[in-house]
């Protein structure tokens, strides 16, 4: 099952390349984009079942042998992601081509949008399979440099402004992960994460917690960590709905999913679990107190997007078995969640014209089956039982109180108060947009929503609840992958020849 493994890195590409030829033709472009994005999820629920039943699945690209070569490494926690970041993106490209994206126009007189989507979602992928921290930074700067491109899609004085702010937030991100790569080679002599596993242990405790921290630093930026996280409110609302969709789902998970990967394969120990907390808890609190005073639907979105991020950071300060399988069932579930949600917001503004709460109203009465799309996934952000989002909160805070001490007990309630104003905002939404009496924005928007963006937004409604029904399996992968991630020795004998030191 090796040959897999390049798969969901290869497909995308090959797919942008065949695409970008096919510029002037979109009916063939949109039929190439969901035939590659389907292959990828079939491929990537092969690869899960490989890695859950046999162990990681690896693959030596050019078959150049680790530590020397890039490696690609497709263990339960990897394949888990690209599961599910396939299926989000895949369901995203039909809401996107729903709404007429990805067309030529004045202002994009070429077909751009399909060739740059895949192009990030093989940045996506790459930053998941990455077996050497080089490689991590390339599969960044893959999905990066396509962001930059769908954030300012359509080129207007807005998106270029906010686009702006994201553009050089990133490029200063990737500068210090990019240093701190040279500073890690420097200090080892190698970048294959397997190898590092080994010899981090090896260093001065100053120089290693240096190199720990400077890739805290450059990952928190990325998964908007407070407080690295003020960019991201102002940036992600001015895109069109489906680029902040994927983007809210997957970009900042990327950043967490280095954080993981990261603080358990290199630098096992919580050296730095009580300065994780400590963000973890302002995370959560700012961002949802950002969130309550919001009065645009997308804008509030994004700070709840930047407080559920707490979360994911708490399981990983944890470092327990059962903090990190919280942690990633809580990465799985936002990633479905946050997506669907910020796709219900283009349905409203696509409905009745604007995302300002204070213009609108009555849509639970004028659009019933937009009333259901939101409710379902807001009251499972909440944690509403028996949802995924309350199963995962559940086991976040379990874990807490087993751990002990005050900075997690701290870190249970802070987590418990912001689940709890979690649904009040999302209660209010509810009143104001939807319960209240019909305030449409605007006379001139269309009676009936396209049915494939509703039929997408459906979809991932469904695979919402879905993790609900499967919480059992589901959860019993996140606790393999966790366990794995503790031991670190599959990981490193999957990757190295017995021999290499």
């Amino acid at each position: 099952m090796s040959g897999l493994v390049p798969l969901p890195v290869v497909v995308p590409l090959l797919g942008a390349a065949l695409t970008l030829l096919l510029s002037g033709r979109p009916r063939l472009q949109r039929s190439i984009s969901v035939l590659c994005l389907s292959s990828v999820l079939v491929v990537a629920a092969v690869l899960l079942v490989e890695a859950y039943r046999f162990g990681p699945v690896v693959v030596q690209v050019g078959g150049w042998p680790a530590p020397v070569g890039i490696v690609l490494v497709a263990d339960q926690l990897a394949a888990l992601m690209v599961l599910v970041s396939s299926a989000v993106t895949l369901c995203v490209l039909l809401y996107s081509i729903g709404q007429g994206r990805g067309e030529t126009s004045e202002t994009a007189p070429v077909s751009i949008y399909h060739p740059t989507y895949l192009v990030l979602t093989a940045g996506v992928t790459n930053a998941f399979l990455a077996g050497d921290l080089f490689n991590l930074f390339v599969g960044f700067e893959i999905l990066l440099a396509a962001s930059f491109v769908l954030i300012t899609l359509g080129g207007t004085e807005v998106r270029l402004r906010t686009g702006s702010t994201y553009v050089v937030v990133s490029i200063l991100s990737s500068l210090l992960f990019l240093s701190a790569v040279g500073l890690v080679y420097a200090a080892t002599g190698t970048l294959n994460m397997a190898q590092l596993a080994g010899r981090l242990d090896a260093l001065p405790s100053g120089v290693r917690l240096t190199l720990q921290l400077m890739l805290l630093l450059a990952f928190g930026i990325k998964a908007a960590v407070f407080p690295l996280s003020a960019w991201l409110p102002d940036s992600y609302p001015t895109a069109p709905a489906p680029v902040t969709a994927v983007f809210a789902g997957l970009l900042t998970k990327v950043g967490v999913y280095a954080i993981i990967r990261t603080e358990t394969l290199l630098f096992p120990g919580g050296q730095v679990a009580g300065l994780l907390m400590v963000v973890a808890g302002l995370t959560m609190v700012v961002g949802i107190l950002g969130a309550v005073a919001q009065s645009d639907l997308k804008r509030l979105l994004s700070f709840t997007l930047v407080s559920h991020i707490g979360y994911m950071i708490f399981g990983v300060a944890l470092s327990s078995v059962a903090g990190l399988s919280g942690a990633i069932f809580y990465v799985v579930h936002h990633i479905t969640i946050q997506t669907t949600l910020f796709l219900v917001a283009g349905l409203v503004e696509e409905r009745a014209g604007s995302t300002d709460l204070r213009r609108i109203g009555g849509l639970a009465r004028v659009a019933p089956m937009l009333g259901v799309l939101f409710f379902v996934p807001a009251m499972n952000l909440a944690g509403i039982p028996p949802f995924s989002g309350f199963l995962g909160k559940l086991g976040l805070l379990q874990a807490g109180v087993a751990a002990g001490g005050t900075l997690p007990a701290v870190l249970v309630g802070a987590g418990t108060l912001t689940g709890l104003l979690t649904l009040y905002a999302a209660s209010r939404v509810w009143n104001i947009a939807f319960w209240r009496a019909p305030r449409l924005a605007s006379t001139t928007v269309p009676a009936r929503l396209p049915g494939l963006m509703v039929g997408a937004t459906t979809a991932l409604v469904a695979l919402g609840v879905l993790f609900t029904l499967a919480a059992g399996p589901l959860f019993q992968v996140t606790s393999n992958a966790a366990t794995d991630l503790r031991e670190r020795t599959p990981y490193v004998r999957a990757v190295l020849p017995r021999d290499v030191p």
